[in-house]
């Protein structure tokens, strides 16, 4: 039992998804593993949903801040990011995905012919 309640602790998706987004796309059958929350160089956790956090640039924000200091990778989680949720990228997605089995075919006969 003592195991189980360990792999729950470590969740932080639902099935390939993140059900608290509400258009967020599900990453199940395109082969790429949800990766867990970072947290970047100036220790703001990425990829926590929380968009809050009490070292962000943002929180502490003046005129003396170059805004290019939130710009990079390092401000973007790879599969918890909003950018995941428009219809171009969930495209990219499905695209990754496998088909459920052979579609219905006959190679040497034309089956709709003549059935309009």
């Amino acid at each position: 039992m003592k195991n189980v309640k360990k792999k729950n602790e470590d969740k932080f998706s639902l099935d390939e998804s993140l059900p608290h987004q509400i258009d967020a796309p599900s990453w199940k059958g395109t082969g790429v593993t949800m990766k867990k929350p970072f947290l970047n160089d100036y220790g703001v956790v990425i990829g926590d949903s929380n968009y809050n956090s009490e070292h962000s640039p943002l929180n502490k924000w003046s005129d003396e801040i170059d805004p290019a200091i939130m710009s990079g990778e390092q401000w973007v989680h790879p599969t918890n990011d909003i950018g995941w949720n428009t219809p171009e990228n969930k495209e990219l997605l499905e695209e990754m995905r496998k088909p459920n089995g052979v579609p219905f075919t006959h190679p040497d006969i034309d089956v709709s012919y003549s059935s309009d």
